[in-house]
C-alpha cells in the first residue's frame, strides 16, 4: 500500500517511473508529518512590504520616460540643485581647512591688500555717484561745463 502511495505522490509531483525514463532515478516523496504541517501553519511568514512609489504605474512610466530621455540626451546633463549646493559648500569648507593649515605667502598677502584697496576705491566711487544723484540736474550740468576764459 505504501509503495502505491509513493508512486501516486511521485506522479502528482511530475516524477515518472524509471521505466518511463531509464536514465533518471526516482525521487522519494517529501513526507510531512501532521506536527510539522501544524507548525508551518502557526508561523506567520514575513513578506516584503510594497513600496507605494514603485507600485504606482504613473511613477514607473515617468521614471522610464526620464531614463529614456536621459539616454537620448534630451535632458540637460546637470546635477540637481541640492547636490550642486552641497558640493559647493564642501569645496568651500575644504578651502578653509587648507588655508588654516598653510599660512598665506607674501604674494597672497600683497594680492589681498591690493584687492582691499580696489574694493575701497569702488565703494568711494559708488558713494560719489549717489551724492551726484541727489544734486539737482542743473548743478550737475554746470559742473561738467568747461570754464570759458574771456579774451577781451
Amino acid at each position: 500500500m505504501r509503495l502505491y502511495q509513493s508512486i501516486k505522490v511521485s506522479q502528482k509531483m511530475g516524477v515518472r517511473n524509471r521505466k518511463d525514463r531509464p536514465h533518471c532515478w526516482t525521487i522519494p516523496p517529501h513526507q510531512v508529518t501532521e506536527n510539522q504541517q501544524q507548525e508551518e501553519d502557526d508561523i506567520i511568514k514575513p513578506q516584503k512590504l510594497i513600496n507605494p512609489m514603485l507600485a504606482s504605474l504613473q511613477h514607473r512610466t515617468l521614471h522610464q520616460e526620464l531614463l529614456f530621455c536621459y539616454r537620448r540626451g534630451v535632458l540637460p546633463r546637470r546635477k540637481p540643485e541640492l547636490q550642486r549646493v552641497m558640493e559647493h559648500k564642501r569645496r568651500e569648507q575644504l578651502q578653509k581647512q587648507e588655508l588654516a593649515l598653510h599660512p598665506p605667502s607674501d604674494l597672497e598677502r600683497k594680492l589681498h591688500i591690493r584687492q582691499q584697496r580696489i574694493q575701497f576705491y569702488e565703494l568711494e566711487e559708488r558713494r560719489r555717484a549717489e551724492k551726484l544723484k541727489n544734486i539737482p540736474e542743473f548743478l550737475r550740468v554746470r559742473q561738467t561745463l568747461r570754464p570759458i576764459s574771456n579774451l577781451s
